[in-house]
């Protein structure tokens, strides 16, 4: 039956009326019921989860020069989506990429991929250069990167950044959480240009360090030329500044370039031999067990004994290092002649609980406490100790059978320049926030001993004996217009097995000056040196070289100029 005009009319009112509530239908489930779904969808593409890092605290000198900082290295990418013109883009980016404009084009073309690499690493003045176009849809994303403008030079000190950015060895490592920062891992927004416009993360702290720039410098090359004389394999230097425990410099060879990705090979070159190698210090320990006899009322600069060129001590015959026969001597004359015998009865005379307290009050086997990563502890054998004899005391007591870090007996013959004090090594000496700066208190170490570690009389009393030793035997040490306290050493090698090596040996020198108010105090170390197994004959001239220089650096005018001074006469 045909329908009228009018029923007609009436269906398609119907079916429209129909499909609006169909359409008004889903428009309500869209808006309402899935809203939250959606949201949480549109906010999966407008949002970004990802570590935003800040940039790592720079480190400086105490005289302000740069020794790490950070270079901003590019990745290029593009939102293909949001670039109108490919073409003109490709030929734009082509005069900065290493890419041809037809494999740029040919990127930029792919609408389907919401992102897509164009390059990486980019230097950073390509990336400014790059960022200047202004092109829609091109996204530069920062890749910061360390950088040590000195290459090598107190490398070791530093340490290293890796790829992961954790810092390793040295300052870096030590102050890892200082210098990176508060890195946020949160949610990111971009705006349709790829910019960020999340919170930014809490930048590290800067730091100025103890060290100075042309010290060090002075170190490293008058080291690097003590090994071309000796024949020295390794060698060590520390400056240190024994009123406060501030590290000046410290350089050990060889080295390495931080800059340089490091590589299983040269993982120990890479450790810190002035915290890090033990080694049996021989006889600049002497010095100490001189200080725990005088510091507990044993002997007197005045007190002799007669030196018969060996004593039995424990069971174990010792003998003088040349097998010489000294007669009477003072206690200056050992330090003097450096005599083995003299300090195995002067370390009998203090007894084994006395000498073993007083190498404890000087941290010998315990670390510094140093603001570096990586420190040995040293090795003290103790009465008690199942490994400990009664030959110990004799041997220990100049300097055998106990092992120290090179920094471990700076800081302890460092105590006695500075009338007994013992100071907590250390190499930052401010951090600096916001432009701020505070001066650095380093961690408390439960370890180190500080304070008064023999009396002030002891200390002076020492320091006017090293002095003479120097004067009446040390020639090599001595550096024309100042006066020089200080005691060389020759320790033997202990190899696997309980044995010394019968040929090599390490020579050191510890000094410091001027002996009145000592202002620096100076380690030298040679390890298996050739031309001379003494540090009389290769450590010490060493000393001499660099206490020169310093002296100048840190402007200690001689001892009979600053004496005119005191005395408020002269020109």
């Amino acid at each position: 039956m045909n329908q009228t005009p009018r029923g007609r009319l009436v269906v398609i009112v119907a079916g429209l009326a129909a499909a609006a509530l169909f359409v008004l239908g889903r428009l309500v489930m869209l808006q309402v019921a899935q809203h939250a779904e959606f949201e949480r969808l549109a906010q999966g593409v407008q949002v970004i989860y990802r570590d935003v890092w800040p940039d790592r605290g720079r480190i400086f000198d105490r005289n302000g020069n740069l020794l790490a900082g950070n270079i901003t290295d590019y990745r290029v990418g593009a939102s293909p989506r949001l670039i109108a013109d490919a073409d003109r883009a490709a030929q734009e980016l082509a005069q900065f990429l290493d890419r041809p404009v037809e494999d740029l084009a040919a990127s930029l073309k792919r609408k389907e991929a919401p992102y897509v690499l164009l390059a990486v690493p980019v230097q950073s003045q390509v990336g400014r250069a790059i960022e200047a176009l202004d092109l829609n849809g091109i996204q530069l994303e920062p890749l910061v990167r360390r950088t040590y403008p000195h290459g090598r030079l107190a490398s070791h000190l530093l340490g290293f950044v890796g790829l992961d950015r954790q810092g390793y060895g040295g300052v870096e490592a030590y102050y890892q959480r200082e210098l990176a920062g508060e890195p946020a891992l949160s949610p990111t927004r971009h705006d349709p240009l790829g910019q960020s416009l999340g919170p930014r993360p809490k930048p590290g702290l800067d730091l100025i360090l103890t060290l100075d720039l042309d010290i060090q410098y002075v170190a490293e090359t008058t080291l690097a030329r003590a090994l071309q004389d000796t024949g020295a394999k390794s060698g060590t230097v520390i400056v240190m500044d024994p009123r406060t425990g501030a590290i000046l410099a410290m350089a050990s060879l060889p080295d390495y370039d931080p800059n340089v990705p490091p590589t299983r090979a040269d993982e120990d070159v890479r450790r810190n031999p002035a915290i890090s190698d033990q080694y049996e210090p021989g006889s600049v320990f002497k010095i100490l067990t001189m200080a725990i006899a005088l510091d507990q009322g044993v002997v007197t600069p005045q007190t002799t004994y007669t030196d018969l060129g060996f004593v039995e001590i424990g069971g174990a015959l010792i003998r003088n290092w040349d097998g010489r026969v000294y007669g009477e001597q003072d206690m200056t004359g050992l330090l003097a002649h450096s005599l083995n015998v003299g300090a195995a009865l002067v370390a009998s005379w203090i007894g084994p609980d006395r000498f073993y307290a007083g190498l404890q009050r000087f941290g010998i086997g315990q670390p510094t406490g140093v603001d570096l990563a990586n420190e040995a502890s040293g090795i003290l054998r103790l009465p008690g100790d199942e490994d400990w004899h009664e030959a110990d005391l004799a041997t220990n007591a100049f300097g055998q059978g106990v092992a120290v870090t090179p920094l471990q007996m700076i800081t302890a013959v460092a105590a006695v320049a500075n009338h007994g004090v013992m100071m907590q090594p250390h190499v930052v000496k401010e951090t600096v926030q916001d432009g701020v700066h505070h001066v650095n208190v380093p961690r408390p170490s439960p370890y180190a001993p500080q304070g008064q570690v023999i009396s002030p009389q002891a200390a002076d009393q020492l320091r006017a004996m090293l002095a003479e030793a120097v004067k009446r035997e040390i020639r090599r040490a001595q550096v024309p217009g100042y006066a020089i306290a200080g005691k060389t050493g020759t320790a033997q090698i202990a190899r696997p097995g309980g044995f010394y090596d019968p040929e090599k040996t390490i020579a050191s020198f510890i000094g410091f000056f001027p002996v009145d108010e000592p202002q620096a105090i100076i380690l030298v170390k040679l390890d298996e040196p050739t031309s001379s197994e003494w540090g009389s004959l290769t450590a010490a001239p060493v000393f001499k070289a660099l206490a020169e220089r310093i002296a100048v650096i840190l402007e200690i005018p001689p001892d009979e100029v600053r004496k005119v001074a005191e005395d408020g006469g002269g020109n």
